[in-house]
């Protein structure tokens, strides 16, 4: 499933359409997710975020694009967790990523990226990590 903020939508002057993945984007409600399952995010300026839900109520976002596959598969990815450490692992190829900040378990060289979530009165939010 793949969500794209639609709520949002008004007439902006050229100057406001510029946006980044530093904004917060409204991604869905929490009662819209299913835990142990991510969903896709495209998030203002065009970056994609895996949004996950965990069976404890914990969410997490990393980014969408498995840096080895090259393909924007990762909110497809079987959620598991290594040593205490929720991660997601590649529907692709398997290699296992943390969820906390997307570092790859299986090579330190390469790394999803990840995203800060909030919940706000039952909508998930989800902007870029601080640059």
């Amino acid at each position: 499933m793949t969500v794209i903020d639609n709520r949002t939508s008004t007439t902006t002057t050229q100057s406001q359409t510029t946006h980044t993945a530093r904004e917060w984007t409204p991604a869905c409600s929490l009662e819209s997710l299913v835990p142990g399952r991510g969903v896709g995010v495209l998030l203002r300026g065009g970056t994609q975020a895996a949004l996950f839900l965990l069976p404890g109520g914990a969410l997490f976002a990393v980014g969408n694009i498995d840096p080895f596959g090259r393909a924007a598969v990762m909110s497809r990815g079987i959620v598991g967790d290594r040593g205490g450490e929720p991660t997601v692992a590649s529907p692709l190829l398997k290699q296992v990523f943390s969820l906390v900040d997307g570092r790859c378990l299986d090579d330190d060289t390469v790394g999803l990226g990840s995203f800060e979530t909030e919940l706000v009165d039952g909508v998930v939010y989800v902007r870029g990590a601080t640059p």
